[in-house]
This record gives C-alpha cells, structure tokens and sequence, in this order.
C-alpha cells in the first residue's frame, strides 16, 4: 500500500508563524461604545474586551509571536494590550506581542494615516525584513473585533498542504446577513475564482453558488448559498512582501 500523505506531509512548526491583528477603524457600528475606544477596545464577558478573543486564538494555537496594529482612538486598546500580555504569567518563550501604531515618522507612515487594512501591513513592512523576523515562513492576519473560536495551526497547515499563496478562511452564508460581507466564489478545488466585497441587489445573486462544495446537504446549500470571508488570512510571507512592494 502507498504510505498516506498525512504522515508524510510538513507539519508547520508555530516558531515560524506570526499573527498581525488589526486594531480597526472608526467602528461605527458600535457607536457610542467606540467614542473614546477603538473597537477591539469594546468590553466583553466582564473584564475582557474584543482583542482578547483573536488573542486567546493565537495563544491556544501555539502562535506567540503577535503584532497589533492600531490607529484609531488606540489608547484605551494599547493600554490594555500592555496590562494584559506584558510580564503577567503568560509565557511567549522566544515570542512576544509588540504594538505597532500608527506614529509621525520620517517615513511614509509619519506622512499618512493607514487608509485600509492592507495600506497598515504595508506601512510597516520593515517589521518582516529585521533579522529577527527572517524566519517567519507564513503570516496570519486577522481582525481585532470578531467573535469566533479557531485553532489556527490547522487553519496555517491546511494552507501549506495546499501549497497556496494566499489562504482565507470562510464560512457559509444566509440570504439576510450575504451582502454585509465579502462573498467568494470557488472552483472544485477550493480555489477562489471571484471575490465581491459587500454585493448588493443583482450582484449580490451572482454571488450565489453551489455550498454543497463545501460539504453541505443539498437542504441546508438551499439555505445558505453564499461564501462569506471571515476576515482570516495567511500569507506565505515572501507573497505578502512581493505584493506590498508591488505599485
């Protein structure tokens, strides 16, 4: 018999996996929580606020070296951050978690404010080509405002198993709630084919697609017809460089 592929395959060390998470915008959503507060600053649970779920999912996955990018009403996020996961019993070994703010430089980022999530990464792209960072293989980014549970090792595993550049995690979605998201479509593979941030009307329906794909019953396909895009992504971390440089 042929030796499975699963006991042969890479298995991704977590020493060289770095998470970037997003400290958000204006939040208007959650106004007037976010009047004083970035929204990943926002109260949850008791003592916790929103930043500490994609925390806790990095920490859980084995992933500790951590960088939070903030801009927008940053103090109340930054000083949590810092009272949280600086020398409190949380052991990061060779890891860390450093914020990254959005600060008046000699640089371009001193020049301009980040004006989107991919304009952040790319305004700190020097993070990855320091010495100390070179042997970051793969970058996870993720939003500092979601409520979810993931490990994200298998999610980094199964990206390398797939040999992608580009990875996003998605979920399956409703007719009511589609055209709040970016909506995918796929191929038999699992490769992206047409992406769509936010449809509406007509363009919305063309986003429908077969979800059986995705190992849904035909009933509950029917039901859900969208892909939604979790806002979870991971970068071979050359792809991610080459496309930021990229004009």
């Amino acid at each position: 018999a042929l030796p499975s592929r699963r006991f042969n395959r890479q298995r991704v060390d977590p020493k060289n996996v770095a998470s970037i998470i997003l400290g958000g915008g204006a939040g208007t959503h959650l106004f007037p929580l976010t009047r004083r507060a970035a929204t990943p600053a926002v109260p949850i649970g008791g003592c916790y606020k929103l930043i500490d779920i994609p925390m806790s999912n990095c920490i859980n996955s084995g992933i500790n070296k951590i960088f939070v990018l903030t801009q927008f009403n940053s103090a109340s996020l930054n000083r949590h951050v810092a009272r949280t996961y600086y020398g409190n019993g949380i052991n990061f070994g060779d890891g860390f978690v450093e914020i990254l703010a959005a600060t008046q430089t000699s640089g371009e980022a001193g020049k301009k404010w980040f004006q989107g999530t991919a304009d952040a990464v790319r305004q700190f792209i020097w993070v990855f080509e320091d010495a100390k960072n070179r042997n970051i293989e793969n970058v996870v980014i993720l939003c500092g405002d979601h409520l979810y549970r993931m490990d994200y090792m298998e999610f980094v595993q199964s990206h390398v198993d797939g040999n992608a550049d580009i990875t996003i995690s998605c979920v399956t979605m409703d007719n009511s709630r589609a055209s709040d998201y970016g909506l995918v479509k796929i191929d038999g593979r699992g490769r992206i084919v047409q992406f769509s941030e936010k449809p509406k009307g007509a363009d919305l329906k063309a986003m429908q697609t077969d979800t059986t794909l995705l190992g849904l019953s035909p009933q509950e396909a029917a039901s859900c017809p969208y892909i939604a895009s979790m806002g979870v992504y991971v970068f071979k971390t050359d792809v991610l460089l080459k496309l930021l440089r990229w004009r």
